[in-house]
């Protein structure tokens, strides 16, 4: 099966050996309130942070450009993005971690500059919160570097999606000096 033209989309195949590869690695990216928690902050770039940790087994240090946000008319729903190269430096990933109780099928929706890009599948649900995560081509990121915000969307039923707006300021400066 070829790729889907749309850029925010699951290739399964690839995911599948890195995304066992940095989930055993990388504890500081499993959720929410771990991202917070856990791993030490190397540098801020505007609203996002670079924060790095080594992983119990692994042999050197592991950093990721992290934001959390809080939904406005929800405090008890946070989102987290995560986006990070992989040890080889061959892909880059974004990884978000939703609250428990989205909608699987639905998926991740976002939008950048209020433009739809498309949506992510769920890959797995954790006791923090379930992880969509994407292998980002150059294209995405480019998008992402450029935009002002991204609205990541998360569904509760078909009908109702719930935005996570979040600023892009400093993402680009920030990835460039991810290790």
């Amino acid at each position: 099966m070829g790729a889907r033209n749309q850029p925010f989309s699951i290739r399964s195949r690839a995911i599948a050996p890195i995304w066992l590869a940095i989930v055993a690695g990388m504890s500081i990216l499993a959720a929410p309130a771990a991202a917070q928690a856990q791993g030490a902050v190397k540098s801020v770039h505007g609203d996002w942070q670079i924060r790095c940790d080594t992983p119990a087994g692994a042999q050197a240090e592991q950093c990721a450009l992290i934001q959390s946000v809080v939904a406005e008319d929800r405090s008890n729903a946070g989102l987290t993005v995560i986006i990070l190269k992989t040890a080889d430096q061959k892909s880059k990933l974004m990884r978000v971690v939703a609250p428990l109780g989205v909608l699987l099928p639905s998926g991740l929706g976002l939008k950048l500059d209020d433009k739809d890009v498309g949506r992510a599948g769920f890959v797995r649900c954790l006791p923090n919160g379930c992880v969509a995560e994407v292998v980002m081509e150059d294209t995405l990121l480019n998008q992402l570097k450029t935009a002002k915000t991204a609205t990541f969307i998360i569904f509760e039923t078909p009908e109702e999606g719930i935005g996570f707006p979040l600023s892009l300021k400093g993402l680009g400066e920030g990835y460039d000096k991810l290790p």
